[in-house]
C-alpha cells in the first residue's frame, strides 16, 4: 500500500488520468483533481478547461516559471498550451452547462451508495464558495470524484447516505482512491479495482456501505 500523503495523491491521479480519452474535453476541480495534468498519456489531445475562463490548460509550470496572471480556478498559476484561448466566466458556463465537458474530476467530503456528492460545504465552517462543482456535476457527461478513503480521522468518506449539503444528487460515476476504484450503479457501489497490497476486505472495512465484488476484480496499476 501507498505511504505518505504525496505517493497517496499519485495514485489516484495517475489512475484517473487512466480515465482520459483522446479529445475530451475536461475540466479539474481544485486540490488532488488538478495535478491529473500532470498525467495526460503521451500523445493523447485532451483540452483541459478552467471555469474562470480558460480552454487550454497545461501541466504546473516549473518553479520560476510562473505568470501570476495565468491562473486556473484554485486561483493556482498555470500553464498554457499552444491555441489556448481566454473568455469570460458566463462563456466559460455556457460550455459546461450545454454539456460540452466530456468529464469532470473532482474532490469530495462525501459520496454515497446513491451517487450523491457532497464537497462544498461543512456547516460551522468558513465557506468561501460553491465555485463551479454545481454546474459541473449537473453538465459534465461523466463525473469522476478523486479523493482519499476516509477523513483524516480515519472515518468513511463514502456513506450509505451523505450527510453533509449535496452539491449534486445521483451525479457521480466512479470514485478513485488510494486504496480502490469504485463504480456507481444502479444495484449500488462496485468495487472494480483495489491498491497493490490491498484486499477487497480491506477496503469495505473502511467504506460503510456493502460493496459489490466485480468478477473480474483486478489491481490498480499505474
Amino acid at each position: 500500500m501507498p505511504q505518505g500523503e504525496m505517493d497517496k495523491r499519485e495514485l489516484i491521479v495517475k489512475r484517473v488520468a487512466q480515465e482520459l480519452r483522446d479529445g475530451y474535453y475536461v475540466n479539474l476541480g481544485i486540490g488532488t483533481p488538478t495535478l491529473v495534468a500532470n498525467y495526460i498519456p503521451a500523445g493523447m489531445e485532451v483540452v483541459l478547461q478552467s471555469e474562470n475562463g480558460l480552454l487550454g490548460v497545461g501541466p504546473y509550470p516549473l518553479e520560476g516559471q510562473q505568470d501570476p496572471d495565468l491562473i486556473n480556478a484554485g486561483k493556482e498559476t498555470v500553464t498554457e498550451i499552444p491555441g489556448c484561448c481566454y473568455f469570460s466566466s458566463a462563456d466559460s458556463f455556457g460550455m459546461i452547462r450545454g454539456e460540452h465537458v466530456d468529464l469532470t474530476v473532482l474532490g469530495a467530503f462525501e459520496v454515497d451508495e446513491k451517487g450523491n456528492l457532497a464537497n462544498w460545504a461543512i456547516p460551522g465552517k468558513m465557506l468561501k464558495g460553491m465555485g463551479g462543482a454545481m454546474d459541473l456535476v449537473a453538465g459534465a457527461r461523466r463525473v469522476i470524484i478523486a479523493m482519499e478513503h476516509t477523513t483524516k480521522e480515519g472515518k468513511p468518506k463514502i456513506l450509505k447516505k451523505c450527510s453533509l449539503p449535496l452539491t449534486g444528487v445521483e451525479v457521480v460515476d466512479l470514485i478513485v482512491t488510494e486504496l480502490a476504484v469504485i463504480e456507481v450503479t444502479p444495484e449500488g457501489l462496485l468495487l472494480r479495482e483495489v491498491a497493490p497490497g490491498t484486499k477487497a476486505e480491506d477496503v469495505q472495512r473502511v467504506t460503510e456501505p456493502r460493496l459489490r465484488i466485480a468478477p473480474g476484480l483486478k489491481t490498480i496499476a499505474v
